[in-house]
């Protein structure tokens, strides 16, 4: 059985904390070297996030590179000051996939130790850049429970041509042996098809009603939370634009920006939220790949 969920299920709240310049899409086009070069813009779209969520009364754990947390200490303090969850998000968002056992076992620890000296919590959750966490990378959840987290919220069970474990289980679940427990971003069942609804470009892509109707199946038909997450750059429209990127890069990164604030302010309205811990680490238990 996986997590508890009553009548009206509260959902999971979160926010990949990384600057537009960060994200993987981008990699072909801006060297990782050149990141100070670029004019930051995290710490503005996290707080505006922040103010959101206040607004709201909403509690969100934050997936945090340990990048952004080395540069803005005093933004992490805030955070947990006001009662969100601090997670771990790797250091400066290098994919599981392009990382040896040995070196995502170094960028874990750095990053949870980093997180935790500047705040002064445990950190105990992850969530790897692009949930790269696949078939052929499944170490990492091992490498993961190794070094104390507890959670991760790294395999997304969809097909893509980025990422994805389609015969994934939809809910959260333990994929190995060690205690580790896996949340996926929500998706919503369709015939055979798994369809993703828990936020990203999708969110911005399809008109809001699609994905609250969606959200309210998973929570209503399944009777299971839903997990969302965004980026404090989906916030900004006046980013600076990238020159030299394709167009479904573009159309990927871009898409209704101007929109994204007050499809959220709805998405904090129409339905309960807290935290990725408090909703879905009590009594969960699951299955395995």
């Amino acid at each position: 059985m996986s997590p508890a969920v009553a009548t009206k299920p509260v959902n999971a709240m979160s926010i990949d904390v990384e600057d537009y310049f960060q994200v993987s899409a981008f990699e072909g086009h801006i060297d990782r070297a050149d990141w100070n070069d670029f004019p930051c813009r995290v710490e503005m779209n996290t707080r505006r996030a922040m103010e959101l969520f206040a607004d709201a009364s909403v509690k969100a754990t934050f997936f945090m590179l340990g990048w952004v947390a080395e540069r803005y200490p005093k933004l992490v303090k805030d955070i947990v000051a006001e009662g969100h969850e601090l997670a771990s998000h790797g250091y400066q968002h290098t994919r599981v996939t392009q990382q040896t056992p040995d070196m995502f076992r170094e960028d874990v620890i750095k990053t949870k130790a980093l997180l935790e000296d500047i705040s002064g919590v445990a950190i105990r959750g992850y969530r790897a850049a692009s949930f790269s966490i696949g078939r052929d990378n499944l170490w990492a959840l091992d490498v993961l429970g190794e070094t104390g987290h507890e959670y991760s919220s790294s395999i997304y069970p969809i097909h893509h041509d980025l990422y994805g474990i389609p015969e994934a289980p939809r809910f959260a679940f333990y994929p190995r042996d060690n205690g580790l427990l896996e949340i996926p971003v929500t998706t919503i069942q369709l015939g055979e098809k798994k369809l993703p609804c828990g936020g990203g470009g999708y969110f911005r892509l399809l008109p809001y009603q699609v994905s609250r109707w969606a959200m309210r199946r998973v929570n209503n038909r399944d009777q299971q939370a839903c997990i969302f997450y965004f980026h404090p750059w989906e916030l900004d429209p006046e980013q600076p634009r990238q020159q030299g990127v394709g167009l479904k890069t573009r159309f990927r990164h871009y898409l209704n920006l101007g929109r994204m604030q007050n499809r959220l302010q709805h998405l904090l309205a129409d339905f309960a939220w807290d935290r990725i811990d408090r909703v879905f680490l009590d009594g969960a238990q699951g299955k395995g790949v």
